[in-house]
């Protein structure tokens, strides 16, 4: 089956990583439909016009009579609208549960069992790891955020469903149409241009890392090898990028010397999570990120010389 023959339906598609998801795709030839309620007010797909085989429907991915319209024509799901963020979910509770978990039932009870699904969840999920020792897809789910329990339990109900891959996501860097500077790299990077400082609260806490373009590369990779990828979870992150705050701050600084940062004595971070991943399950399926923590960083530094205010963001 060639892939103008294939639609595919992307829920949340103007977000940070559906911008660019949804051009590559159109790009690779699919037909695809973005839902998206536009919530940021961004315009980051109106190049994406130029091919015919696009369309765009405003509204709520948790409108049932919507859902079950849009999901009829569509060969490939991949639901990317979500309250992403610890800090996010926290102040709309009732916003989470209803788009993050609720969303994602509704949609799972409208598709049929031929139908493909690729879902993004969070690597959040795993809580505090143990010290020195990585979490692989086995590791025992345990989420300390709003935003990790919705995510996980939405994982459990797209696995059950089988013809579905869920992919638990690094913490996302790097340009994106619809840029984020809340998240951590970016964030930091943007820092570090605009106010060459940055204060780090509890310095010590770990996460994975994975640029956006190599994100959405790991969904294509799932396209094209959905039948030996189905009904399993996959960790999608950097090897070598299993950092610390502070680890992170010391590679910016490297790319930027004169960046100087801080840990501060007092104050909590209010996203916890603190832990290692392997991402040995992807890598054996012959994905290969292709984004160097480094290459994105610098990728970030000659960007951030268009952007000119601190709106970007989902908190």
């Amino acid at each position: 089956m060639s892939n103008s023959s294939l639609h595919i339906l992307i829920t949340g598609g103007a977000g940070y990583i559906g911008s660019i998801l949804t051009r590559v795709l159109l790009e690779q030839g699919f037909s695809v439909t973005v839902l998206d309620n536009f919530m940021y007010e961004q315009n980051s797909l109106l190049d994406c016009f130029q091919f015919e085989n696009f369309r765009v429907i405003r509204g709520d991915c948790r409108d049932e009579n919507l859902i079950r319209q849009l999901v009829k024509k569509a060969d490939i799901v991949i639901p990317l609208a979500a309250l992403v963020g610890a800090r996010v979910c926290e102040r709309n509770r009732v916003g989470a549960q209803s788009t993050n978990l609720d969303a994602i039932r509704l949609l799972c009870t409208q598709l049929s069992p031929s139908q493909r699904l690729l879902f993004p969840v969070t690597n959040s999920g795993y809580g505090i790891g143990e010290k020195d020792k990585c979490c692989t897809e086995d590791t025992p789910l345990r989420p300390i955020s709003l935003y990790g329990v919705t995510k996980v339990e939405a994982e459990k109900v797209v696995l059950e469903r089988e013809n579905s891959i869920s992919f638990r996501l690094a913490t996302v860097f790097g340009l994106s149409p619809r840029m984020r500077l809340d998240l951590l790299v970016n964030n930091f990077v943007w820092h570090a241009v605009t106010d060459r400082a940055v204060v780090v609260f509890e310095g010590h806490f770990k996460r994975n890392f994975i640029h956006i373009r190599d994100t959405v590369k790991v969904f294509l990779h799932g396209i094209y090898q959905f039948e030996l990828m189905k009904s399993r979870p996959y960790n999608v992150g950097l090897e070598d990028a299993n950092l610390s705050k502070l680890e992170l701050c010391h590679a910016i600084q490297k790319v930027i010397p004169s960046f100087v940062f801080f840990e501060s004595p007092i104050g909590e971070d209010v996203d916890k999570r603190n832990y290692i991943v392997s991402n040995a399950r992807i890598l054996q399926t012959g994905f290969k990120p292709e984004w160097s923590l480094e290459r994105g960083i610098k990728e970030l530094l000659r960007g951030y010389v268009i952007l000119q205010n601190r709106f970007y963001s989902n908190i």
